[in-house]
């Protein structure tokens, strides 16, 4: 079925976007407007937005990715471009002013899906968990690293409470035995902490969650393709971001707070000169309906934040408002 009759179809429909209706219902597509898709994973956001007539430069960092949405390219006859690339790069690939970007922030299902990839412990894996399939490895981390580094790794980006007992776990462990394998890691997790029967989660998730966020630098990716979303939004475009942790909704509210509303500063201090505003004010954050988390389970955590881009000139880029964590670098921060 041709790009121009009919709906096009995304190469692996058993993905199902988030906040589909919702995203949609904020970037308005239509023929003659161009929308970058950050983060195109199964395809899911694209397909909605090349059958709505929209063109769409689509970007991902897996190789996995690119290859299964060349099906896609072909069908949508020249109304989309797929790219290979890091989304902190968005701006570089857009060629002119767009009139949306959208960011379904985090793991794609393929992924997970994909016990080869180790971003899982359903399936028994290597531990990798790297999107992009090149560099430092999961199982990297946690046999080199220092056992304060992994503390940090799994306390503040997992989010986990008992990252120091997992950590000096982890230091024991591996000097008799590596970790190779996803199954290997998250049993030995749950053997040290236990199972709590009335916690739903395996004791394991958060901190396979920290490594994830660590190994692929996410919340660092995220800051930058905010930025780089804001320099290419035309006038009126819409920035979408869906996050599925607090983590990644924290950076978002932060940035469209930042970019939308002007700081009141202190009654005691001098004042403090007007920033331009380079988005309006943003739209309530949305969360899924309770049909959509019964149908779709990776639906649970999700919002959605958007906002529209106001006419002034990018800001510069100042990562502190993020007030992002300081970690080891991903390279050179080991034991050997």
């Amino acid at each position: 079925m041709s790009a121009d009759h009919g709906a096009l179809q995304a190469d692996h429909a058993r993905h199902v976007p988030v906040l589909l209706k919702e995203v949609l219902a904020a970037l308005q597509p239509a023929a003659g407007k161009t929308f970058i898709d950050g983060t195109f994973g199964a395809g899911g956001y694209t397909t909605a937005l090349l059958n709505a007539g929209a063109d769409v430069i689509a970007i991902d960092r897996d190789p996995d990715a690119i290859a299964a949405g060349q099906a896609l390219v072909e069908r949508a006859q020249g109304r989309l471009r797929l790219v290979q690339d890091v989304f902190s790069n968005l701006d570089a690939h857009a060629g002119g002013l767009v009139d949306g970007v959208v960011l379904d922030v985090g793991v794609s299902s393929m992924q997970l899906d994909q016990a080869e990839r180790g971003f899982s412990f359903r399936g028994d894996g290597p531990l990798d968990m790297r999107m992009a399939q090149t560099g430092n490895t999961a199982a990297d981390v946690v046999n080199t690293y220092k056992t304060t580094d992994l503390i940090r790794i799994f306390g503040i980006l997992g989010e986990e409470k008992q990252a120091s007992r997992i950590a000096r776990m982890i230091e024991q462990r591996r000097a008799v035995q590596p970790f190779e394998r996803t199954r290997d890691l998250a049993n030995a997790i749950e053997t040290l902490v236990g199972r709590n029967p009335k916690v739903k989660i395996h004791p394991a998730t958060r901190v396979f969650q920290g490594l994830r966020i660590f190994v692929n630098d996410e919340l660092g990716e995220l800051a930058k393709a905010l930025f780089a979303a804001e320099r290419v939004l035309k006038p009126g475009g819409v920035l979408a971001v869906v996050s599925f942790h607090s983590l990644e909704d924290r950076i978002v509210k932060r940035f469209l707070a930042d970019r939308s509303t002007q700081s009141r500063g202190s009654r005691h201090l001098p004042a403090v000169g007007q920033q331009t505003l380079t988005f309006d004010r943003p739209a309530p954050a949305v969360a899924p309906s309770e049909t959509e988390e019964d149908t779709n389970p990776r639906a649970r955590s999700a919002r959605l934040r958007s906002a529209r881009r106001s006419d002034a000139a990018p800001r510069d880029a100042d990562f502190s408002l993020f007030g992002l964590p300081r970690l080891p670098d991903i390279q050179v921060e080991r034991d050997r």
